[in-house]
């Protein structure tokens, strides 16, 4: 009997996405991964398989005092802000966005939102 790997919605959801969306040196692509407790994103140049820029929130967490604590969406839209930042200065103003499977909701929409804010164009 052959055993199929256990895929969820949202692999299913992300193999859809990444069928259909790549990014190059010009226009890369922002990835995003979510996990319970932390977010992450960075752009990536998938021709040649590089991660350009990268934030998460394990960075912003670290200067921060345990007194100003910020809710997960808070961090996420200081996570585009940062991921954004770091864009303009090699120069990269245009992106792909790639949810990876997740909804367009909660913290991914408030990274994109601060992506946005931050001058990236997608």
């Amino acid at each position: 009997m052959i055993h199929q790997k256990n895929i969820n919605d949202r692999d299913k959801r992300h193999l859809k996405i990444r069928a259909k969306i790549s990014g190059n040196q010009d226009r890369p692509r922002l990835y995003v991964f979510r996990s319970s407790a932390h977010i992450y994103g960075a752009l990536v140049d998938d021709l040649k398989g590089h991660t350009l820029v990268a934030a998460s929130d394990l960075e912003i967490k670290k200067g921060k005092k345990k007194e100003t604590q910020k809710t997960k969406t808070e961090l996420a839209k200081e996570v585009g802000l940062l991921l954004a930042k770091r864009a303009n200065e090699k120069k990269i103003d245009t992106v792909v966005f790639d949810r990876a499977g997740y909804l367009y909701h909660g913290r991914v929409k408030a990274l994109a939102e601060g992506a946005r804010t931050g001058g990236l164009k997608f």
